[in-house]
Formats: C-alpha cells, sequence, structure tokens
C-alpha cells in the first residue's frame, strides 16, 4: 500500500465535518445467559451492565473525532430522558452539538441490544429492542434542523448525510443541503438508507452503499464485482451522483467515478466479530481523506482499512487515526522496514494483540552479530508470535562503559542488521542505560534475556509479572560474544 496514505492521516487533525443525520441511543444490557426460561424456551439474562453509546450519525460524529477532525453534528432528539442521556455523550466527544434540535413530538431514537455472556466473556447479542418514530419531521421541525444546517455550510471543510431513514434526511431537506453545499464548494457524502430509490440524495458528490443497499437500489441481487460496478454506474446516470464506492465485504470496495473505469479495491482478509458500525467508520474515514483533500482512490483505500478494522471489534467502537497508521504500516511492511518509534510499535503492537498474537521482548547492544546473537534472537522468538527486540542507541551504549570505541557499528547499522532476521519483527531504539521504559510502553507478554542474567535481576521483570507476563531465561552458545570477538580482533588471532 502507498505509503503516501499516511500523509491524508496526518492531516485529518482539524478537520470540519458537517454531519448531518438520525442520532440514535444506542443502550447496550450486558448479562450472564447461563440457563433457560422455565416459563418458555429462551435464555435468562441476569444483567450485570448497562452502557449506553452514540448510535446513528452520533458514531459517524465519534468515528471523526477519533481521527482527529472537529464535528459539527446536526440532528433531531426528543424531549426525554434518552435525549439528556444521548447528547452529553456527543458532547463529551467534543461534538459540537448546537445544531441539535429538540422536537417534542418524537421520542429520542434507541436501540437498546441484550447481549448473553458465556463463562462471562464470549458476547453474544441475544434481542434488540427499538424505540422510534420513523415518520418524517413535522415540517417546522424539519425548518429548524435545515436553518441549522445551512447556517453551518459555509465554515465546514465537507458535508456528510448519514441516513438510517428515521425521518431526518427526507428528500426535501436532503435537496436543500446539497444544492446549499454544490453552490459554496463543499463536497457531500452521503451513507444512504435501505431504500429502492435514491431520489431524495439526487446530485451528492459521493455515495457509499454496501453490496445489499446497492442490490436493494437497483432492484437485482448484485454478486459478482462487475455486476456491482454496472449497477453502481447506472445510478451516477439515474441520479447524477458525481461518484459511487460501493463496499462489498470482504472483497474491499470498488470505485464509479463518472467518465473513468471502475477500480476493485481489495482489502486484507478479517477475522469478523461484528459488522456492527463498519458502514460509520467507511464514511467517516472517507469524509476525512476527502477533506484533507486525498482523490477518491485513496480515500477509498483508507475507508477499506477503517471498515476492516471495524469489523473486527464487538459493537460501535471508533477506530483512531494511529490505529489507521499502524494498519497502514502493518500492510506495507517491506517498504517501512521493521524500526519502529515507540508510539508506533505500541500502536501496531495493540492491533496484532487484538487478533491474538503474544508478543515477546528482549534488548541488547547488538553491536557486532555473531552466531550467539541468531541462536538467541531465534530462541526468544519461539516464546511468542512476534519478537521486539529493544536496541541501545549509540549514546547508550557508550553510557554502559563497554569502552570509547564501542558501539563500533552505529545504530541504524546495528538496526538495519537485525531487521534483516527473520525472526525480528520490530526494532525500537532507547536512549536509556536500561530497557525499562520502552518495556512499560510496550507491555511484552514474554521478557526474555540471557541464562546468564539468573539472579542478578532482569531489568523490566517486575512489571512485566505484575502484569500477567512472564520471563524467560534462554541458554547461550558458550564462547560467543561481541566482546570476545574484539578481543580476538585486537589480539590478531
Amino acid at each position: 500500500m502507498p505509503n503516501d496514505l499516511s500523509h491524508h492521516v496526518h492531516a485529518l487533525g482539524g478537520r470540519r465535518v458537517l454531519l448531518v443525520g438520525d442520532l440514535i441511543l444506542d443502550r447496550y444490557v450486558y448479562g450472564d445467559a447461563e440457563r433457560i426460561s422455565p416459563e418458555a424456551p429462551v435464555p435468562v439474562l441476569r444483567v450485570v451492565e448497562t452502557h449506553d453509546a452514540v448510535g446513528g450519525s452520533g458514531n459517524v460524529a465519534a468515528c471523526l473525532r477519533a481521527l482527529g477532525c472537529e464535528v459539527s453534528c446536526c440532528g433531531v432528539t426528543g424531549a426525554d430522558a434518552h435525549g439528556e442521556t444521548l447528547r452529553p455523550l456527543l458532547e463529551n466527544l467534543g461534538v459540537d452539538t448546537s445544531g441539535v434540535a429538540i422536537d417534542e413530538n418524537r421520542p429520542t431514537t434507541t436501540k437498546t441490544r441484550m447481549v448473553g455472556l458465556a463463562q462471562h466473556r464470549h458476547r453474544q447479542q441475544l434481542l434488540r429492542v427499538d424505540e422510534e418514530d420513523a415518520s418524517p419531521l413535522l415540517a417546522a421541525a424539519a425548518q429548524a434542523l435545515l436553518d441549522k444546517v445551512l447556517a453551518r455550510i459555509d465554515s465546514c471543510d465537507v458535508v456528510c448525510l448519514e441516513d438510517y431513514d428515521k425521518g431526518v434526511v427526507s428528500e426535501a431537506v436532503a435537496q436543500k443541503i446539497i444544492a446549499k453545499a454544490q453552490k459554496a464548494g463543499k463536497p457531500v457524502l452521503v451513507d444512504p438508507a435501505r431504500l429502492d430509490n435514491y431520489t431524495r440524495y439526487r446530485g451528492a458528490d459521493v455515495i457509499t452503499p454496501n453490496r445489499d443497499e446497492l442490490s436493494i437500489a437497483v432492484g437485482r441481487r448484485l454478486r459478482s464485482i462487475d455486476e456491482v460496478a454496472e449497477g453502481a454506474a447506472s445510478l451516477l446516470v439515474d441520479y447524477g451522483f458525481g461518484a459511487v464506492i460501493a463496499t462489498v465485504d470482504r472483497d474491499g470496495s470498488v470505485v464509479v467515478k463518472k467518465g473513468e473505469k471502475p477500480i476493485h479495491l481489495p482489502t486484507v482478509p478479517r477475522s469478523v466479530y461484528d459488522n456492527t458500525g463498519a458502514g460509520d467508520a467507511v464514511l467517516s474515514m472517507l469524509a476525512g481523506a476527502i477533506a484533507c483533500g486525498a482523490d477518491l482512490k485513496d480515500a477509498a483505500k483508507l475507508a477499506n482499512i477503517a471498515g476492516g478494522l471495524e469489523v473486527e471489534k464487538f459493537g460501535c467502537v471508533p477506530i483512531s487515526a494511529n490505529e489507521i497508521l499502524a494498519e497502514i504500516r502493518l500492510e506495507d511492511r517491506d517498504r517501512n522496514g521493521k524500526l519502529r518509534s515507540v508510539d508506533e510499535l505500541v500502536a501496531e503492537l495493540q492491533l496484532r494483540r487484538d487478533r491474538g498474537e503474544t508478543c515477546v521482548f528482549t534488548n541488547g547492544c547488538f553491536d557486532i552479530i555473531h552466531a550467539g546473537h541468531v541462536d538467541y534472537l531465534k530462541k526468544a522468538r519461539q516464546h511468542g508470535s512476534l519478537l521486539v527486540v529493544g536496541l541501545n542507541s549509540d549514546a547508550s551504549v557508550r553510557g554502559l562503559g563497554k569502552g570509547d570505541d564501542r558501539p563500533v557499528n552505529p545504530f541504524e547499522d546495528r538496526a538495519s542488521v537485525l531487521s534483516a532476521m527473520s525472526c525480528v519483527d520490530y526494532v525500537v531504539g532507547f536512549d536509556e542505560p536500561t530497557p525499562e521504559a520502552v518495556i512499560r510502553k510496550v507491555r511484552p507478554d514474554v521478557l526474555v534475556k540471557g541464562e546468564d542474567w539468573a539472579g542478578k535481576g532482569v531489568v523490566g521483570a517486575d512489571f512485566v509479572e505484575k502484569n500477567g507476563g512472564r520471563v524467560v531465561l534462554v541458554p547461550l552458545l558458550e564462547g560467543r560474544s561481541t566482546t570476545c570477538l574484539i578481543d580476538r580482533i585486537r589480539g590478531g588471532k
């Protein structure tokens, strides 16, 4: 994946997104489901925790904030307890809610999910209860909302319409927003509802249906990538869209732009845990990228990453800019190499841990790589699925009192040699005399040192063991060390 994608992610901070759509309160009721009711063949849920979160367009706002964008949110809540819960949740995320109207004639849309826990940890949704009024807003409420939206268009970088078909994004409202945005030169992105007619979105710059939504819109099942491309192209003609970016689950996405050949962008295979929120993650990443000036192809690549990361999580969990950057590096290992800053490393390790991987950490100067080093690192790697090597900087080596001529090889050369070894996954440098600070940030599952450290007190051991990890001392090849090697060279033997 091209390295310049990272440039767009770094530029997300401060980009201004005007978000219009259906605000939803997501309520999760977690409980142990350990028996069947004697009254009916259904699980009994013993509630242990209740959690409220923003949903609908509110989740898009949360995703945009996680990416670093500024968000002005326009929508409607009811004059009820659920609305009083939802609005502060948005404000706590740093979302501007001055564009949210309160409608006394309708309830706040609320989705309550009953989630059973098996053995207190394996989550499975058992039931969803919806409280809503999906009828169109009354004329006065629609005009009040529209006034708030139109007043904010000039000050944003991009406009997003997030439609769950709950009454906010009507044809009249959407068309006035699109017309004003076009006049102001602001791109309009739409995440459509499951409709068979997209007239309400007519003239939008980009629309982002998934495969099922696109199939409904064109009136036929779209199975192949070619069929998806053909269906998307027909929308351009029928509704005057500038482009369609259709997400096709495990097949990635298809970008169809007026006057250009369709582009299929495959994605990395994922362990799908929960599809909830994937469309929101896609729209937010697209909006942020386009606000940064990315072209549609690059924006869609980034959206693929965001949607892919989202399906690996349970529920709607916003994907951060750091997670996107970490995934870019993971997908482009050959270009980026193995040397990381501590912060870059921590973000990548979190992604890999989420996928069930185990982190091993060891450290050293590794001044002149020899057979003893190779054997040691191979043995260290056997204790987990990835190996991180902490490498003393040149200043750190000099501070160890190994001699005025040490290190023999500068940090860049030592890091390069370590990176060429297949058993090493990452190299991270440190300037301090010990790797204690790095260990505390990396939080390895396994800390490895040579058996010559027995009884000497391994740096970071207490921290690792306190956090559930373990310390392993591996045997060393006898008579192999950098010091011995240098002494032999100096002695001419």
